[in-house]
């Protein structure tokens, strides 16, 4: 199970799950989760929330123009239950646009 996305964040605004939407936001089976983020320029904030954990507190990815490199900066691992959402929150606080691009790869476990 992958989501991968590239999502523009408008000045100065919130984006409350970059995942909404997805096929995977709530996966179906007990899940170990690896994500990377990158955006495009500094300035921008992520949040990673599973369920009810914090994964990751309101920190800056790393910097790239393109998605991030697989297994390099998958920098967040960690374990969900069937059925919990998974929540990726981006805030700019610049006044332009920048872009994050993020890549989830989910592997099922009985």
């Amino acid at each position: 199970m992958i989501i991968q996305k590239e999502t523009s964040v408008g000045a100065t605004s919130t984006n409350e799950n970059v995942f909404s939407g997805s096929t995977f936001e709530f996966p179906r089976t007990n899940a170990v989760v690896s994500i990377g983020a990158v955006g495009s320029a500094t300035g921008l904030f992520i949040t990673i929330l599973a369920g009810g954990n914090v994964v990751l507190e309101e920190s800056p990815p790393a910097i790239s123009t393109d998605f991030p490199l697989i297994p390099d900066e998958f920098y967040y691992n960690f374990a969900m239950l069937a059925g919990e959402r998974l929540v990726v929150r981006a805030r700019n606080s610049t006044g332009g646009a920048l872009t994050l691009r993020t890549i989830a790869q989910m592997t099922s476990v009985r």
